[in-house]
């Protein structure tokens, strides 16, 4: 018994000196303290270079495109094109059609003047102008913005001897009923767009590999802030890599679908608390192939789409949640 515990006193005691006497046998500029440097710090730590993303974390897709050489195509759909643009240049161009618009109309107006001789006889007893009281081009840009804006101060009134003054009134209210439908159309549904619902959902940062119900799964969490819910949503994931083909063809950040539950319908949420969203490893999955170390050294991204119907709006929107995920395997 005292043989016993001697031995287990000895080793005990090994253990206890065992991280001294690795110490011991280190070599002399490992076991001093080191100064850090720039040098020793790019090589223990090296700087990583930040990587482009296809998807950034907002969910802006980092796409621009360029050299495009039939610009006329996007005048082909002038509403959509109108839509898309940033809000000053909408402004510019809100403010720009308007004040063309009377501009025009109020040059019409002081040139039927002008030809009548209404700018000439304005102050003679007994003529009958065709638009009264209007007797410079100021006058007539007023007039103008007068009658398209229907705003009637009664000041300038147009006679019934101008019947080429009639015509231009029925143009001029035809022609500003549709300048008015498509700039406050554009406004309307630009202030109207969903972009900002995405500001309320969340997104987990990094996506995590770890085993679930015995079985590798890629998962991640996302939920809504709101109380008011999106409506039949559905979430969808896409693997964005470059790949290269059997017969040597090169594809740049080519999309490959992740099954997150389209098959069993998973992919629809009611996402009313935060939600787990999971995808199993096997062998239809695109990461079925790949170990560990090739995970930590492919350049790859996955960018989860989260779409569905606004309830506050009841409008169907893509949401521009779509977030680019971080991968970490525990």
């Amino acid at each position: 018994m005292a043989g016993d515990s001697r031995v287990h006193m000895d080793h005990d005691m090994e253990i206890g000196v065992t991280p001294r006497e690795q110490v011991k046998k280190l070599p002399k500029h490992l076991r001093e303290p080191q100064i850090p440097t720039d040098r020793t710090h790019l090589i223990s730590d090296p700087v990583k270079k930040p990587r482009q993303r296809y998807v950034q974390k907002d969910g802006k897709c980092n796409v621009h495109h360029g050299n495009v050489q039939e610009t006329y195509r996007y005048l082909s759909d002038l509403f959509t094109t109108l839509v898309d643009l940033r809000w000053r240049l909408s402004f510019f161009i809100f403010t720009l059609v308007y004040v063309v618009n009377w501009l025009f109309f109020g040059f019409l107006w002081w040139l039927i003047a002008l030809i009548r001789g209404d700018l000439l006889h304005a102050d003679e007893e007994g003529w009958t102008p065709c638009v009264e009281n209007l007797n410079s081009f100021v006058s007539a840009f007023l007039f103008s913005i007068e009658t398209e804006t229907t705003i009637g101060y009664g000041y300038r009134v147009i006679t019934e001897k101008c019947p080429e003054g009639i015509i231009l009134l029925l143009v001029q209210a035809i022609l500003g009923s549709i300048v008015n439908a498509m700039m406050v159309g554009c406004m309307f549904v630009k202030i109207s767009q969903p972009k900002n619902r995405a500001e309320t959902l969340m997104f987990s940062h990094k996506a995590v590999i770890s085993v679930r119900d015995n079985k590798m799964c890629l998962m991640f969490r996302v939920g809504d802030l709101r109380n008011s819910h999106i409506v039949e949503a559905s979430i969808r994931a896409k693997l964005i890599r470059s790949q290269q083909t059997k017969e040597g063809e090169f594809i740049p950040l080519n999309q490959t679908d992740i099954n997150i539950g389209f098959d069993t319908g998973d992919d629809r949420l009611f996402l009313v608390s935060p939600l787990i969203i999971s995808h199993e490893i096997n062998e239809k999955s695109p990461f079925w192939e790949m170990s560990r170390a090739q995970m930590e050294k492919e350049e790859f991204e996955i960018v989860v789409i989260l779409e569905g119907m606004v309830e506050a709006t009841g409008m169907f929107s893509l949401t521009s949640s779509n977030s680019a995920l971080d991968l970490k395997m525990s």
